[in-house]
């Protein structure tokens, strides 16, 4: 089979190519640095130099294709952000249509299920629209829930202020939580089994704790028990993050997105969906890997 990826040699895109390498597959990767993919064209990957924002290179690149993994690549400094994503949305599904793809699995978030107010997840709803336009097209939207990863910006929270803490809720709010590799084993079963047919959703997740839970595995692991969730408000959420010097549009939809958690949008339609199996890195697992980045900082 022929494989073609976007997401360059991103948290999930690396193992997901990885492992379809692993199987004998061809793998071709989309990426606009080429030295970011030695890695993955060590291993047998073919490197696509270009940009998603050019739907004929997507177009040319998609062709002869027997299945594409999609996903929006991060924007550090958007004007319109949801607009932005939206756009990546529409650009690969002309491509898909153009290229004859027949089957396409797409990473998308947990809270696409809603067109507002859910920060940038509400790019992907476009995203998914958009992809969901597409006739005698299979296409499988990967949900997944709130990254671990995301944690690692709280280290100098830990660090200086001994708290962990955000606009997602109180210390009993609960999260989904997933780790990237529990997504690209999902996402290279559902490219090789083809069991997905039509337009379709798959909820992913590691794990499922609260904030509370979060602080205090993370405290222990790093020599630091019984830290504490502080629940920030939207104002002093938004605060610390230009203080960080985060663009205004990035502040405004992260703050967004913490509101729509804490109110349990984004969460509604999961607990409506919630697989049957969850993936095997759990909080414990991701606090170890934590400590050893919080003890290197």
């Amino acid at each position: 089979m022929k494989y073609v990826l976007t997401g360059s040699a991103g948290n999930i895109t690396r193992p997901l190519a990885s492992t379809l390498l692993s199987a004998g597959h061809q793998v071709v990767v989309i990426g606009r640095d080429a030295a970011r993919m030695t890695e993955l064209t060590a291993q047998g990957a073919t490197a696509a130099i270009g940009s998603v924002e050019d739907t004929a290179f997507l177009t040319e690149t998609f062709r002869g294709a027997d299945a594409v993994y999609t996903m929006v690549p991060p924007h550090h400094n958007p004007t319109s952000w949801k607009e932005y994503i939206g756009t990546i949305g529409a650009n690969y599904a002309a491509a898909i249509a153009d290229a004859g793809v027949k089957k396409v699995v797409n990473l998308s978030s947990i809270g696409a299920h809603v067109a507002d107010g859910c920060g940038p997840v509400s790019g992907l709803y476009r995203v998914e629209q958009a992809l969901n336009g597409l006739t005698g097209v299979d296409v499988l939207h990967l949900r997944p829930g709130f990254f671990y990863l995301n944690f690692l910006g709280t280290i100098g929270m830990v660090k200086g202020m001994n708290i962990m803490g955000g606009n997602y809720g109180d210390a009993d709010t609960k999260l989904v939580l997933v780790h990237p590799d529990d997504i690209a084993a999902v996402a290279a079963e559902a490219l090789q089994s083809f069991s997905f047919t039509g337009h379709s959703v798959r909820y992913i997740a590691s794990d499922e704790r609260t904030t509370g839970d979060v602080a205090g595995v993370i405290g222990d692991a790093v020599g630091k028990p019984g830290l504490p969730w502080v629940e920030f408000t939207d104002e002093q959420n938004s605060a610390g993050m230009k203080q960080a010097g985060m663009p205004d549009e990035i502040v405004t939809n992260y703050t967004e997105m913490g509101a729509a958690m804490r109110s349990g949008i984004m969460q509604e339609d999961y607990w409506k969906h919630r697989p049957a199996q969850l993936g095997a890195t759990k909080l414990e697992d991701f606090a170890r890997s934590f400590a050893a980045i919080y003890a290197a900082s």
